[in-house]
């Protein structure tokens, strides 16, 4: 479900795959879904894909999604698709009836040479690469660390 198939090993190893996953391209055939970020808020301002809505991780916060219709698909990301995976269990179980997680996360969904956002609303090739162990697994867009 991701390009490279190093780091979709990785992938296999590191995520538990109890929350439905999806692939980039089939996240973007979907119509009327909410993306929901699960990242830090720091890694949210530098890109996000575009309209999503930032919940947090660490500082995961409900109240965040408050207004959101929960019968709506949801699809959260992170960077790679471990915290994003973790958050749509949790929505799952507050009610949303569906969500999945994006396989491979912000960094595939760049490295597939899609366009991620900053808060102005602004197309850029900046994503935040989480750490320098983490970033190897961005090879598109610009990397960017703090």
């Amino acid at each position: 479900m991701v390009q490279s198939k190093a780091y979709g090993e990785m992938l296999d190893g590191l995520l538990s795959h109890k929350a439905k996953e999806i692939s980039v391209a089939d996240a973007k055939n979907i119509s009327d879904v909410i993306f929901v970020d699960a990242r830090e808020k720091k890694e949210y301002e530098v890109s996000h894909i575009k309209n999503a809505v930032w919940c947090g991780y660490d500082d995961f916060d409900i109240n965040r999604l408050k207004g959101m219709d929960a019968s709506k698909k949801v699809i959260v990301y992170c960077s790679v698709g471990y915290r994003s995976e973790k958050i749509s269990l949790k929505l799952k179980k507050l009610g949303f009836s569906t969500t999945y997680n994006l396989y491979g996360g912000i960094f595939e969904w760049k490295n597939e040479g899609n366009p991620v956002y900053d808060n102005l609303g602004n197309e850029t090739e900046k994503v935040h690469a989480y750490n320098e162990k983490w970033g190897v697994w961005l090879t598109a867009g610009e990397k960017i660390y703090y």
